[in-house]
């Protein structure tokens, strides 16, 4: 009796742990089952989850509960991942990078996406989430449709005039652009036009075909290439975080260098666009302003040992003149390029690797904050150490200073320049015009310093940027 009464529970557990185990795995096949009412997407080669996650703005957790994977490092290409929090959409997702020159609208327009959708697929809550370089998230089929030509009405035009003149159907014009009618296209709006086409900034005029930023994002303290193409005879403007840009004819465009402070705080930043144009028919010049949030990422700057100078070079009845006198040299903008190629070493061979402290490093002097940065590249050697010229230019200041030593400036055009701190002697003057290797002057232990060595700075639109990356690449 006692035998057979024993017994049974354990058939009961044993049909117990059978179901549950059912259960679970059911649950789990469920899981990684995609509901066919929820948008996925496919994995591709080169996809992490990590990155996957990020692209789509959803937890990392998340996407693996959502699709019952364990071991994310194990993602089979063709998978089809369920992406939470997108409810009330079906299909298969993908995403694209937004360009300079784009607004909601303009993105509805070149996808054939309706606003309300893009707003829900992406969370939108603010315009300036569209920033550049910011992941968009578009339907799959989407993805690769190439936007078509251009067009804005002139000031008097009216739709069926523009449709003419392009040879199209007004309405199609209105139903490719979200229009409720053809009284809805106002002058100076950006219309798609149906067929192929070369495609372009969709919230910039026709004449502009491309804008590039590089690197991207933006860094605190890199120098960021803005190239337009467009056909010839543009007036172009603008500015970015404040500083004014100016454009300069390059190849088959136009193209502005700036610097990004290394202090810059990460964020979002205005990048303005403004130009004047000729309208194609009777010509007629039309003004443009666009915006466009960028964002500015922070870099990993090292900290210096605390450095002991002399108290008087930190003195702000000192610092505070010389540094405006400094920053003032910078703002000039020279029309004619005198560079070639990448900048040489301003440094014999033997020293063209070998620094000291490094650029953006942040500094305390004297026992002070963390709140000074390096704003140069510290070359080894000692007094009278050979500087050159590390491109051809025109010297644009030549003395002695208190915090800076014997210091040699040199203007190379476009708003680019060079400059050369705590010489022990200067071999140049103001005025002179240098060629690339050209003897100027020898390193020292002048102003505020703790030994003999070359302090160079590289500024670009009046902002001290980091010297190695000019000494790496051509600019622009």
């Amino acid at each position: 009796m006692v035998s057979k009464f024993k017994e049974r529970p354990i058939r009961l557990l044993s049909t117990s742990l059978v179901f549950i185990l059912l259960v679970a795995s059911v649950r789990s096949t469920k899981a990684q089952e995609k509901q066919p009412d929820w948008p996925f997407y496919v994995v591709q080669e080169g996809d992490s989850l990590w990155e996957i996650a990020s692209r789509f703005g959803v937890g990392i957790e998340d996407l693996q509960s959502a699709n019952g994977i364990t071991d994310p490092s194990k993602l089979s290409i063709g998978a089809e991942l369920v992406i939470p929090g997108l409810g009330g959409y079906q299909g298969r997702l993908d995403t694209q990078i937004i360009s300079y020159g784009e607004t909601l609208r303009s993105l509805s327009r070149r996808y054939r996406v309706p606003r309300e959708a893009l707003v829900r697929l992406n969370r939108l809550t603010s315009p300036a989430e569209l920033y550049v370089g910011a992941t968009l998230i578009i339907p799959f089929e989407r993805a690769n449709s190439l936007a078509g030509s251009r067009a804005s009405l002139a000031p008097g035009e009216s739709l069926l005039e523009l449709a003419v003149l392009r040879n199209s159907n007004p309405w199609t014009l209105v139903t490719g652009n979200g229009l409720p009618g053809t009284w809805a296209a106002l002058p100076g709006d950006m219309l798609q036009l149906a067929g192929a086409g070369t495609g372009g900034p969709g919230a910039l005029p026709e004449a502009i075909t491309a804008v590039t930023l590089n690197p991207l994002p933006l860094t605190q303290g890199k120098t960021v290439v803005i190239k337009i193409s467009g056909r010839p005879g543009l007036t172009l403007g603008g500015s970015l975080a404040g500083r004014e840009l100016r454009f300069f004819e390059f190849k088959d465009g136009y193209v502005a260098l700036q610097g990004i402070h290394a202090m810059t705080e990460a964020g979002l930043y205005p990048l303005t666009l403004t130009g004047t144009l000729t309208t194609k028919g009777p010509p007629k010049e039309l003004n443009f302003t666009f915006m466009q949030p960028v964002y500015v990422r922070r870099e990993d700057y090292t900290f210096d040992p605390v450095l002991s100078v002399n108290p008087e070079t930190l003195d702000p009845a000192v610092t505070k003149p010389e540094d405006e006198q400094w920053a003032a040299l910078g703002v000039p903008v020279t029309a004619e390029k005198m560079w070639d190629g990448r900048f040489q070493s301003p440094v014999p061979a033997r020293f063209k690797d070998c620094w000291t402290s490094l650029f953006g490093n942040r500094r305390s002097f004297n026992g002070s904050d963390y709140n000074y940065f390096h704003s140069g590249l510290d070359f080894c050697g000692g007094e009278g150490t050979e500087l050159y010229a590390p491109a051809a230019g025109r010297v644009v200041f030549a003395g002695p200073l208190t915090v800076r030593g014997n210091a040699t400036v040199i203007d190379h055009g476009w708003g680019v320049y060079t400059a050369y701190d705590h010489q022990s002697e200067i071999f140049v003057k103001t005025g002179d015009v240098v060629k690339p290797g050209q003897l100027i002057g020898l390193g020292g232990a002048t102003g505020r310093v703790t030994g003999p060595h070359l302090h160079w700075e590289v500024w670009v639109g009046g902002v001290q940027v980091d010297p190695t990356d000019w000494l790496k690449r051509s600019f622009p």
